[in-house]
């Protein structure tokens, strides 16, 4: 498992994050793992307050984390927002940006997060749909971090160029292979 970078969109610049990285790992049962970890005056973010775990529209308007999947070459693909609060959303696409449907999800994302006073981290474990099992896949890893004062900036391991734009196929940059059988 290794750490990747996590780049700050050149037109949204963070204040108060000094950096940013994650850790993916694909695991059994067609699970991903994602460990998302801001280096930042933990009091400077806003991080909402702690809510019942169930599922929210909206969750990329303040702090959020995010995972995008799909199979290379495929133009399907699937989004799941992850908030501090504990809340989740799940969303599948049948193209960049086309015909967006909320995900069945028959397990909810498992999340949890840990703080200190110069970071915050957040750990999602979420089930794939069983046509995402067994198959390599192309991940975008991204990120919202707002700031109390108002600030946003948007994190991705890769950017396009223009606007932030985490859809776009140029941010699929992590390849996960499937997994190996036993």
């Amino acid at each position: 498992m290794a750490k990747h970078s996590m780049k700050c969109h050149p037109d949204t610049p963070a204040k108060t994050v000094d950096e940013f990285a994650v850790d993916v790992e694909r695991q059994e049962n067609d699970r991903i793992w994602v460990r998302y970890h801001v280096e930042a005056p933990v009091d400077a973010l806003e991080l909402g307050f702690p809510r019942e775990a169930q599922r929210r529209d909206g969750l990329w308007q303040t702090t959020c984390f995010e995972a995008f999947v799909m199979e290379a070459d495929i133009p399907v693909y699937l989004e799941f927002n992850f908030a501090p609060s504990s809340e989740w959303a799940a969303y599948s696409f049948s193209g960049y940006r086309e015909s967006m449907e909320e995900l069945p999800m028959p397990i909810a994302p498992e999340l949890s997060n840990d703080a200190s006073q110069s970071h915050f981290a957040l750990e999602a474990t979420f089930e794939l749909p069983h046509a995402f099992a067994d198959i390599d896949l192309l991940l975008a890893i991204a990120a919202v971090i707002e700031e109390r004062d108002g600030t946003k900036s948007y994190w991705s391991l890769a950017h396009p160029a223009g606007a932030p734009d985490f859809h776009h196929p140029d941010c699929f940059t992590l390849r996960l292979p499937a997994r190996a059988e036993p």
